[in-house]
């Protein structure tokens, strides 16, 4: 499955069939919490968090593809992300887009 952030396919027709979602939420865990205390007094990245998000990302996508391959799409046209928190500890991360069929 095709996924991309641009509004065409050079060298591809198709026609619109939907927008597709593909979302997950994860938690983070006490260890990468107690990780992030501590990173907060000397500063640095994050890495439990960075890993989580990059792991919801993939997953996010995966789902996504899912979800267009079964309304029958060749790919998705315009993928975006948006994340949120949910509660102090969980994270969602949405990833969208328009899914098409191609034609000849």
């Amino acid at each position: 499955m095709l996924v991309v952030t641009t509004e065409t396919i050079p060298g591809k027709k198709y026609e619109v069939i939907g927008t597709a979602f593909g979302v997950t939420t994860q938690s983070r865990n006490i260890a990468s919490d107690f990780g992030a205390g501590l990173k907060s007094i000397v500063g640095g990245e994050i890495k439990g968090y960075t890993k989580m998000l990059n792991n919801s990302r993939h997953e996010a996508i995966e789902r996504l593809k899912k979800e267009a391959a079964d309304m029958g799409a060749d790919a998705v046209v315009m993928m975006r992300f948006d994340s949120g928190s949910i509660s102090a500890d969980m994270q969602s991360v949405a990833a969208y887009g328009t899914s098409v069929k191609f034609i000849d």
